[in-house]
């Protein structure tokens, strides 16, 4: 188990929060009920998506299915992958933002899979996914001048999500971020022809 710790502890963190979140929203709120945090500006909005990450559509019944399980396919392939980083010891930091997006992506599975028969409305693999964090921060207009969009109203930040799109956010973004760390490659030393150490 050695190496396995902290992500596992992670995982089940990152876990026990969005579901516990998620199931007290499906409780205690109504569908589109939502209030203020802190001003406009954070708001607890309850909304479920069939979809994708940040309430993104992927269309039809046909379509549905193939997202849960097309999610599940991926989540396994995640976990293999961070098996592999956890063995072969890669940086730290990599395999506990690994861990993030495995506990991210597993945590909207949940919702796809089980909440429809959890919460009698659909059947396996049809559930929606709950989400709750809305960050209005910015509302205004595009100017006229701007293609496509000019003269429509926006707001940033428009979707609204959940811990577990959070979780996955933030892993992606510090891959990101840290990647020169997290990849750096090895410096390879040989003899040269005249005994010098030659780095490749």
């Amino acid at each position: 188990m050695k190496g396995y710790t902290k992500p596992l502890l992670l995982i089940f963190t990152i876990l026990l929060l969005d579901q516990a979140l998620k199931i007290w929203i499906k409780t205690h709120m109504y569908l589109g009920q939502e209030f203020k945090i802190l001003g406009d500006w954070f708001i607890i909005h309850f909304t479920e998506n069939n979809g994708m990450a940040f309430g993104l559509e992927f269309g039809g019944e046909f379509g549905k299915l193939s997202l849960s399980l097309f999610r599940i396919a991926a989540v396994a392939g995640i976990g293999y992958g961070l098996h592999y980083l956890i063995q072969k010891k890669y940086h730290r930091g990599l395999i506990l933002n690994v861990a993030m997006i495995f506990a991210g992506a597993l945590g909207n599975i949940i919702d796809s899979v089980f909440y429809g028969k959890i919460f009698n409305y659909a059947s396996l693999f049809h559930g929606r996914v709950v989400d709750m964090f809305y960050f209005p921060i910015l509302e205004g207009v595009f100017p006229t001048w701007v293609p496509i969009w000019g003269g429509e109203d926006y707001i940033f930040f428009r979707p609204v999500f959940n811990i577990a799109d959070a979780a996955i956010s933030v892993g992606v973004v510090l891959i990101l971020v840290f990647q020169k760390t997290y990849f750096k490659e090895e410096i390879v030393e040989e003899i040269g022809p005249n005994n010098e150490i030659v780095e490749e």
